[in-house]
This record gives C-alpha cells, structure tokens and sequence, in this order.
C-alpha cells in the first residue's frame, strides 16, 4: 500500500458552507434526498454547537496519530479535520494540544471515528468534536497514513473537499458537487418550513395542513368517541 499526503485547497463556495451552517444538518440532509448522514455512533463531546467546514481526511492507523500531527500543517480556515483508522479503534487519538493546534489555524473542528481525551478541556476552550469514543488510551507516533485521500466514516464516504456539516442532529457529508444546489434546496426548505411554523403557531393542525385525513381512512383508522 502507497501512503501519501495531498496538498490541495479544493472545496465549497465560502457561501455555500455558511449557508449550511445556518441551516444544519436535519434541514440540508432532508433537502438533498435524505442522503450523507453518518451513523449515529458519532456523536458531539459536548452539545449545543454546530459547524460546516471544507473536509480534511486523514487515514490513519490504529492506535497511532502520527497523520494528525502531519494534517495539521494542511488545515486551514473553516476547514474540518476528518479522521479514520483502517482497522476499528476507540483509542484517545486527539487531545487539548491538538486542539490548539488546529484553532490556532481557524480550523472549525474534528470528526473522529475514534477516540477522544481531554474531553474537559476541549469543551472549555469551545473545540467542538464529533467521536466514536470518549477513551484516555494513549497512542503511539510510529505508522504511516494518508492525508486528503478518501475515506469511510460510519455510513458515508468523505472525499477531501467535500462539505461536512455536524450538529447534535448528527454529521452530514455533502460531495463538493453537489453543494451549491444542496444549499439552493435546503433555503427553500428552510423558507417552507418557516411559513408553516406560522401556520402551526395559529393553530393548524398537521392532519390538515399535509392532507393526511384521507391517509388515515385509506388505513382503516377509525375515530371512535368514548
């Protein structure tokens, strides 16, 4: 196997990852046909935030972070460091160092299908991350990876440049693509479901407002008064 690491700064209009940040990752992922989310075995350390960001891979072995440590120097601003091992792994490959590291360079976060440590200290400093396991098992700086090359996360591929969205909804990849009309569509979902939030606040009931009376009777659903 041949390890290289790629130098490129490819990737979504600066408007288009904004967009996807205001929006989030229920709204865009709805509105690109319900695709790209990765399984929900990675979750936020801590909750309440949200980030869209230009994606950095990273192939890594097991155990071992050597290839973030080599990533860090292609990290930039709004970019989102994307990390996975070739074989499974819940070892804490990415601590508080490292986090400083990458805010030092405006990198928005990291999506990890590993472990973290310094779960404490991340959350105070506001890095967000997005792991498989929260776990202090060290690791060692001894075996070769891949940066910018493709990747599998739980559930979806990442591409380096792709767009990768995470809340506490979960983590979203959009191919870099299809990111422009994936956030044309999602602000027209968003307009949508703003015009029907009124009409829920006046009172309207969703049976009536998505015609899902005829839906019920088609089931043999009955109303029965007790």
């Amino acid at each position: 196997m041949s390890y290289k690491i790629v130098r490129t700064t490819a990737g979504p209009d600066p408007d288009v990852l904004a967009t996807f940040q205001r929006l989030g990752v229920s709204t865009v992922h709805e509105a690109m046909g319900r695709r790209g989310l990765a399984e929900p075995v990675l979750r936020p350390i801590y909750p309440g935030t949200r980030i869209a960001g230009r994606a950095v891979t990273v192939l890594s072995h097991p155990g071992d972070n050597l290839m973030i440590h080599a990533a860090i120097e292609q990290c930039g601003a709004g970019d989102v460091l994307v990390v996975t091992t070739t074989s499974p792994s819940t070892d804490g490959m990415f601590g508080d160092l490292f986090a400083t590291a990458l805010k030092a360079r405006g990198t928005l976060g990291l999506i990890i299908n590993a472990g973290v440590r310094d779960v404490a200290d991340l959350t105070a400093m506001g890095f967000p991350v997005w792991s498989k396991a929260v776990h202090a098992q060290g690791t060692n700086k001894l075996n070769p990876g891949s940066i910018n090359v493709p990747i599998m996360l739980p559930g979806v591929s990442v591409l380096p440049g792709d767009a990768v969205l995470a809340d506490d909804d979960g983590v979203l990849v959009v191919p870099q693509g299809e990111a422009k009309e994936a956030a044309r569509k999602a602000q027209q979902r968003e307009d949508l479901e703003a015009e029907k939030r009124e009409q829920f606040k006046a009172g309207v009931l969703g049976l009536d407002l998505y015609n899902l009376r005829p839906k019920l009777k088609e089931l043999g659903i009955e109303y029965v008064d007790g």
